[in-house]
């Protein structure tokens, strides 16, 4: 399958995703839902690939990724329409659930299919590519939910959102016989599971990288709203400073192809961490717009970039025939970070204020970038000798 053509599927299916987590939140306040029975539905949407991420990746080492993509993409299309016709509460929770699981799976099978298919050369361009689509669906999916809600309703938007889901559907089926169709069926001999994977020095690096940076990453979107509002900043106001780091990781993910050919794996990993590190640091001590949205900015320019670096290491490094197995536990750490971390920085924030919070961030950063330091000083001396 061409790249432009597996792109367009993913911006189409990630924006019914991104989208119905919206609506759903919205819809069930507008049902009488309290905010936490809101944040429970939320919550559903990564509880359950927390727990099947590595069975997920597993699967398509073992039977390709032609089937998990077309499954997965109808178990979406049916759950995100499921609130749609059945409008009551109940449903939301079932929806929520299948949603989120399904998704994980076709977000694992398509990056495995670009790792798959792409040489050793342009792997990493064409994860940067894959990488802007997931950005492009990522501001496609709210807003196009938030207006429809208000012109139409949200029986209707998710429908709409269905039908997006049902076009990506349309397009993995139309081009299934043209879908890199890799059956593992003898993984290696000495298979210890996920712990062998972690024993793999390069990928526990990564793993742990990524588990850092994810986290920096949905700290901001959850923390954001609530340091804006504890200074007096009115709700649009913190749109647009959330939409400041929107607009850079766009940007950014926009020059992936350009920055691959010249910045390496690790040292893209380390510059990285040191913006992170810098943003959260002065974060605290900011309380001008501008200033906030230009830390935003600062912050989604780096936080944006990391993907493809972090996907090319990992598929490079993975086993023969486990690619799928390292990447589904990536998103095992990707999903517990969406699963736990806004309750213990939420408690945290709570109790002490959302300085102390972005303060043990930057510390957790400077961690992360002292071990992705060391790693890029190894790979830099290997290179040179």
């Amino acid at each position: 399958m061409p790249l432009a053509a597996l792109i367009v599927i993913t911006i189409l299916a990630h924006s019914a995703f991104n989208g119905s987590r919206v609506t759903i939140s919205l819809y069930a306040l507008s049902l009488g839902a309290s905010p936490l029975t809101v944040g429970f539905f939320i919550s559903l949407y990564s509880a359950l690939p927390m727990f099947l991420g590595v069975a997920a990746g597993r699967m398509i080492d073992r039977v390709g990724m032609r089937r998990p993509l077309l499954v997965s993409t109808t178990v979406l299309v049916c759950a995100v329409a499921l609130p749609g016709l059945v409008p009551t509460l109940y449903p939301l929770y079932v929806a929520a659930a299948c949603i989120g699981t399904s998704f994980m799976v076709f977000h694992i099978a398509v990056q495995h299919m670009v790792g798959e298919t792409s040489t050793d050369e342009n792997r990493r361009n064409n994860f940067g590519w894959l990488a802007l689509g997931f950005a492009t669906s990522n501001f496609i999916g709210p807003v196009l939910s938030g207006f429809s809600i208000d012109l139409l309703g949200h029986r209707e938007t998710f429908l709409i959102l269905a039908s997006l889901a049902a076009t990506s559907l349309f397009l993995v089926y139309r081009w299934r016989n043209q879908l890199r169709h890799t059956v593992h069926d003898k993984p290696p001999a000495a298979h210890g599971g996920a712990i062998e994977l972690l024993r793999i020095a390069e990928l526990r690096r990564v793993f742990i990288c990524t588990g850092l940076l994810a986290s920096a990453w949905d700290l901001f979107v959850f923390a954001m709203p609530i340091y804006g509002t504890s200074i007096g900043l009115s709700a649009s106001t913190i749109g647009l400073i959330l939409g400041s780091f929107a607009v850079a990781t766009f940007i950014v993910r926009l020059a992936l192809p350009w920055l691959t050919r010249h910045i390496r794996e690790w040292t893209m990993i380390t510059l990285t961490f040191g913006v992170a590190l810098l943003a959260y640091t002065i974060f605290p001590f900011v309380s001008s717009v501008m200033l906030l949205a230009a830390i935003a900015f600062l912050l989604g320019l780096g936080l944006g970039a990391t993907q493809p670096s972090v996907m090319s290491l990992m598929y490079t490094t993975a086993p023969e025939g486990r690619a799928g197995e390292a990447m589904g536990v990536r998103s095992t750490v990707l999903n517990v970070s969406h699963t736990f971390l806004p309750l213990l920085f939420g408690g945290a924030g709570s109790a002490l204020g959302m300085g102390p919070v972005f303060w043990t961030m930057a510390g957790l950063l400077a961690v992360g970038g002292k071990i992705a330091d060391r790693r890029r000083r190894e790979v830099s001396a290997q290179g040179s000798g």
